[in-house]
């Protein structure tokens, strides 16, 4: 069923009132609260999952709104310690269970992310914002439906993508044909927990690296990780920097961009909306 962009997004009429019904069993008349569900649009358009995939070809994915169990779940401080609070409230909401939110890509997942606050919370959210220019920190509201409407950050060139998700990039000093694939929640989480451990063992930087080691599934049809990845370490800065922008390019994500005007410098900025601690606690 199709539903346009107030039905989709979860703003009802506030003379609409919420689905809720009464049922009477025995001298007892329990209120029972059917909860909703809406449809998210994914950046992707599933255009990048394998086939087999249960989002694979599916432009948009069904959630239920968020209650007060799911509350629970983003206030588990066993939860919150591992890092895995959100994941774990997404799996809850996800109405087709034989979706893993760790295989979702960074794009899709950051939009349901959006939709679910939305339902759960309302569009609104205030968090403090620090210019980069001055250093000022003050208080910034974002419309989230807007930035929902707003679609992807720019439309992926026209690339071939096979039926694995997979889709080439040609590298212009070597000429080698780097295949990729994008970057993962799952993926995201290993490159963050590999770069606050050689952080802690100071040890240098290598982000860039591991990254393009993630994304590169072969080179001129070699698998072999051993060889993939000397050739990635070896690799021409120009090529490196290239295939990341290509990358950036192609990738499906939901535009957060926004314009920033410092009230202490006047100088307005383009930031990317930051994921606080408030953004799932408004008010709080």
């Amino acid at each position: 069923m199709s539903r346009n962009n107030e039905e989709r997004l979860g703003i009802i009429d506030e003379g609409q009132a919420p689905p809720i019904s009464a049922t009477t069993s025995g001298n007892n008349s329990p209120l029972q609260f059917v909860t909703p569900t809406e449809f998210v649009d994914l950046p992707t358009q599933g255009k990048f999952y394998p086939e087999g995939h249960p989002l694979f070809n599916q432009d948009t994915v069904e959630i239920r709104y968020m209650t007060a169990k799911d509350e629970d779940i983003l206030t588990s401080k066993t939860l919150l310690k591992k890092g895995i609070a959100v994941d774990r409230m997404l799996a809850n909401i996800l109405v087709d269970k034989n979706i893993k939110v760790e295989d979702l890509f960074v794009g899709d997942k950051n939009a349901i992310i959006i939709a679910s606050r939305i339902s759960g919370y309302g569009a609104e959210y205030k968090t403090n914002v620090t210019c980069p220019s001055c250093g000022n920190t003050a208080e910034n509201e974002f419309d989230l439906n807007a930035i929902l409407e707003k679609g992807l950050a720019e439309p992926y060139e026209d690339i071939k993508i096979s039926p694995d998700g997979t889709f080439n990039i040609t590298l212009p000093k070597t000429k080698v044909v780097a295949q990729c694939r994008l970057v993962t929640g799952k993926d995201e989480k290993r490159l963050e927990a590999t770069s606050a451990k050689r952080k802690k063992h100071n040890l240098p930087e290598n982000t860039l690296t591991e990254l393009v080691k993630t994304l590169i599934v072969s080179l001129n049809g070699e698998t072999d990780r051993a060889v993939v990845e000397r050739f990635i370490d070896q690799m021409p800065a120009l090529d490196s920097k290239f295939l990341r922008a290509a990358y950036n390019r192609v990738v499906p994500n939901v535009d957060m961009k926004h314009v920033y005007g410092c009230e202490s410098c006047g100088v307005d900025t383009s930031l990317d909306m930051p994921f606080s601690v408030s953004f799932f606690w408004p008010n709080e």
